[in-house]
């Protein structure tokens, strides 16, 4: 999701021109702009230059201000129309803005950007919290809150009051003057920590290895013009390169026979954030970590863990550290038996040495064709992106109606960017955005993105969402074609924008993804299924130069192999998210963060053949904001959610295509958002609290007694 502070507000739709009856000039600012054109306006995303920003960012917090400040001086008795609802219709210009503001730091991050970014990141913090330390807004929604007229307001209306009481609350809200004072400075300084320790690590993922013909010996044809066409996006014609991210990285690992620049390639991506140079984020880290436990004792919470939690789905770090160690022996007992099978390959080979980190990925490959006869790189040309993309349409059309339509004409902010409309029975639900290409000042995975979400409160505004990849672009007629990992990624990602185009509600704070960060990942997570199913292979799995569907022999086989690898992710993820935790149940210490990571890693008996995910000087997820940070467990949480979903749907008639599971699924959860509690949601859908046996049958685990 781009980044917004906590009140700006939650829907991106035409700006206000008034505020307690005053007009406000107009302006020139394409980003402050309102919104013009069809689907009810798009971002002027062809009329923004950086210079924009720091002028617009200014604007659109003075209009802001303006608005709250009226909201809180209103001399009516506080009501949810004139107080919760009005709030919900402020900040509609700050919301434009943070569309563009979002995509520019993501997409479009260069050195002139950056400097932008290290200017107004501590002003946005700073800003947020004049809004939630205003004490006589805060008295209006307590008032409200605590009014037995709330008991009259409609269930989405309640929560929707609760969402902003709660917020308000764990912002210092009730504190007095001097904590204020502190949170807000803590809110500034951590600001621009999280913005350095992002630009560090994009600096470092911006590096490559540059590849010399010994190096491509044994690559894939696709690996070898991947690595050729990273080159030629700098300008190094007849070069081939490893950029030092995921997307690159991971394949070389896989499919490289050279060992020695196996371990190049594996030191320089696991070492992003941790050389010790300029670009080194250890130090920010640990003043990170001693500003969110101050922070949290001034709000009242032991660590930061325990504030993080209070409003999530697993409501204690304890419930959400019982589930992670109840899975974690499993996994590195899995990864135990697998680095065995490994290594009497390296044995039979007569390599001589053990298997190592940069290993692993290779030596598992060679495990996976002698143990199901299955060769990934068999697979990859059954994958195009493009067909895949069909696929995701046509199973979205099958589970909720959606129908795509390519549209030309509208703004972009690269040429690369593709807008498809998305209608329902006729009837416009949504815009959808695709980026799907790496390219320099790109951040690195893939991501979703909400331009403006959907909202009928005052009057109908449909969502605009967008799916962020980074694919390396392939030559011009060629079809781009992308591995298993990376296609479920594309599925997943993809679900979060279904979430956002099935939403279904009044207002925008409780619209689609804005949701507890342990509960959004599973609608996610849950589209990744429609990727191994018969029907959408059969019709999108097609062959890049024959057209002919993947064969079923092959299917089967990716079938049979489907919990294979499930021990070294499930290890890999697993580390990462107990660091995180442990890290922020730490307390008020002075924390050498490798020194940490090394000690606590031991203490699990993590192998020695993998390393965390996210190693901590580059876990963006948890130190370029809030975000993710205590809170990284959230995809294991969503994922018992999603396995105990999909067997729902594999218990019924009509499988993964059932139509009666599949509208429960959009009447209870899809649709939405926030506007009732997760664990309701999924009790209405499966008739039951989410049990912990499915995730551990989906990943071939042993299922704990009483599952």
């Amino acid at each position: 999701m781009h980044r917004r502070t906590f009140l700006a507000t939650t829907a991106a739709a035409a700006a206000m021109t008034t505020v307690s009856g005053k007009a406000l000039a107009a302006t020139a600012n394409p980003t402050v702009q309102p919104w013009t054109g069809p689907y009810g306006g798009v971002p002027a995303f062809d009329k923004v230059k950086v210079a924009d920003f720091l002028p617009g960012a200014e604007e659109a917090m003075a209009r802001n201000l303006a608005e709250v400040d009226a909201i809180a001086a209103n001399p009516a008795a506080p009501t949810f129309e004139n107080t919760i609802a009005a709030l919900e219709d402020s900040g509609r210009m700050l919301g434009d803005f943070y569309a563009f503001y979002g995509i520019w730091g993501s997409n479009l991050s260069t050195p002139e950007f950056q400097a932008v970014e290290s200017e107004l990141d501590p002003k946005f913090a700073a800003f947020g919290d004049k809004i939630t330390q205003n004490e006589k807004l805060f008295a209006r929604i307590e008032a409200v809150y605590n009014s037995p007229a709330k008991a009259s307001l409609t269930a989405e209306q309640q929560r929707l009051t609760w969402t902003y009481y709660t917020n308000f609350v764990r912002s210092g809200a009730k504190l007095g003057a001097a904590a204020k004072t502190r949170v807000a400075a803590i809110n500034e300084e951590l600001a621009g920590h999280y913005t350095k320790f992002s630009q560090n690590l994009l600096a470092d993922e911006s590096t490559y290895i540059e590849l010399s013909d010994a190096d491509l010996v044994g690559l894939p044809e696709g690996l070898k013009a991947n690595a050729a066409a990273s080159a030629a996006q700098r300008q190094l014609a007849g070069k081939f390169i490893i950029v030092n991210t995921r997307s690159s990285v991971d394949p070389y690992l896989t499919y490289s026979p050279v060992r020695a620049t196996r371990e190049k390639v594996w030191k320089a991506f696991v070492n992003r954030g941790d050389n010790g140079g300029a670009t080194d984020n250890n130090a920010i880290i640990g003043k990170i970590l001693k500003l969110r436990v101050e922070r949290a004792n001034l709000l009242g919470f032991k660590t930061h863990a325990h504030w993080r939690l209070e409003n999530a789905m697993a409501k204690t770090p304890e419930n959400a550290m019982a589930l992670m160690e109840a899975v974690w022996p499993a996994a590195i007992a899995q990864v135990a038996r697998d680095v065995a099978e490994m290594q009497a390959i390296v044995d039979a080979e007569k390599g001589g040495f053990q298997i190592q980190p940069w290993d692993y990925r290779f030596y598992a490959e060679k495990v996976r064709k002698a143990k199901y006869d299955l060769d990934m790189n068999e697979v990859k040309p059954y994958l195009q992106l493009e067909k895949l993309r069909e696929g995701m349409f046509w199973a979205a059309g099958e589970l909720y109606g959606f129908q795509f339509k390519q549209v030309e004409g509208l703004p972009v902010y690269h040429e690369d960017i593709r807008v498809w409309e998305v209608t329902r029975g006729g009837q416009l639900v949504g815009v959808w955005y695709f980026d799907p290409y790496a390219r320099q000042g790109k951040r690195s995975g893939a991501w979703m993105n909400a331009y403006r979400n959907q909202e009928r409160f005052r009057k109908d505004v449909k969502t605009i969402v967008s799916n962020n990849s980074n694919f390396i672009k392939s030559k011009p007629g060629e079809p781009v074609l992308i591995s298993w990992d990376d296609a479920e990624t594309l599925f997943h990602e993809f679900g979060h924008a279904l979430h956002g185009l099935n939403s279904n509600v009044s207002y925008p704070g409780v619209s689609g993804t804005n949701v507890a960060r342990d509960y959004v990942e599973f609608p996610s997570q849950l589209n990744e299924r429609w990727l191994s199913t018969p029907q959408v292979l059969n019709q999108f799995a097609l062959h890049y130069q024959t057209g002919k569907p993947i064969p079923q022999a092959l299917v089967d086989k990716i079938e049979k192999a489907s919990k294979f690898g499930q021990g070294f992710g499930t290890t890999e993820y697993l580390a990462s998210a107990l660091i995180d935790m442990k890290l922020h149940l730490a307390g008020n210490v002075d924390i050498d963060p490798d020194a940490f990571e090394r000690e606590e890693l031991t203490r699990l008996k993590m192998p020695s053949q993998i390393v965390m995910r996210h190693r901590t000087p580059q876990f963006g997820h948890v130190f370029s904001g809030d975000g993710y940070s205590a809170g990284y467990y959230s995809y294991l949480w969503s994922d018992t959610l999603t396995a105990d979903c999909a067997e729902a749907f594999k218990e019924a008639p009509g499988g993964f295509y059932d139509k009666g599971v599949a509208k429960r699924l959009h009447d209870e959860i899809m649709s939405r958002g926030n506007s009732s509690d997760p664990a309701d949601q999924f009790r209405a859908f499966r008739g039951r609290d989410p049990k912990i046996g499915a995730l551990m049958r989906d990943r071939g685990f042993p299922v704990p007694p009483g599952a």
